[in-house]
């Protein structure tokens, strides 16, 4: 397995779930954050960016100042791991909100794998993959990406608060992997989160 690490972004209001605390939400009895960590459990170093409690062994930060959108989390956390260098040469960006995580990051990390393992592909121009929804957008925040592009393209902003994930990787290039809707999906509003408990609560059947 080549080695990378991960950022896990935790940050964000919650306006739509009326204000609470969204990586402690729990989902089929595990909060949303775990569920995260476990999609990013082999991960050499894993970075929490938001104010929610961690395990041991993971880092958390928190963008100065707090709430400064995506991006600026995504320098929070490429930061954190700088400093436990050598970093990994990829770094995989999540966000901490997804519903069930795991099956879209397992085949996402495949597909990137046997890339840079096989000589009939030439990875050397991709800066970053990601999954795609079912129209094609990319998941700007379920991928995974050279940490040295990341690092470049944080350094192009004066500031990287208020700054879009589409502005970031803007110049990156990047391939997209299909997924279905239901391995991108989120826990934006409460009736997404009812969905998803009748959702797991039937996988369990």
């Amino acid at each position: 397995m080549i080695a990378f690490d991960a950022v896990v972004l935790a940050g964000g209001a919650a306006r739509r779930l009326g204000g609470v605390s969204k990586p402690d939400v729990e989902l089929a009895g595990r909060r949303l954050i775990d569920r995260a960590l476990v999609a990013v459990s082999d991960a050499r170093e894993i970075v929490v960016v938001g104010d929610v409690d961690v395990p041991e062994g993971v880092h958390r930060t928190i963008e100065d100042p707090p709430l400064g959108g995506p991006v600026a989390g995504v320098a929070a956390g490429v930061d954190v791991l700088a400093t436990t260098a050598p970093t990994a040469g990829w770094t995989v960006l999540l966000a901490c909100d997804l519903a069930d995580p795991l099956p879209g990051l397992g085949r996402l990390i495949a597909a990137w794998a046997h890339a840079q393992r096989t000589d009939a592909i030439d990875t050397d121009e991709h800066d970053g993959w990601c999954l795609a929804d079912s129209t094609g957008r990319p998941q700007w925040l379920f991928g995974i990406h050279r940490t040295e592009s990341l690092q470049r393209a944080l350094a192009r902003f004066d500031s990287p608060r208020d700054r879009s994930m589409r502005s970031l990787l803007a110049e990156s290039t990047l391939v997209t992997v299909p997924a279905a809707d239901d391995d991108v999906a989120d826990i934006d509003t409460w009736t997404d989160h009812a969905r998803w408990v009748e959702r797991l609560e039937d996988d369990d059947d």
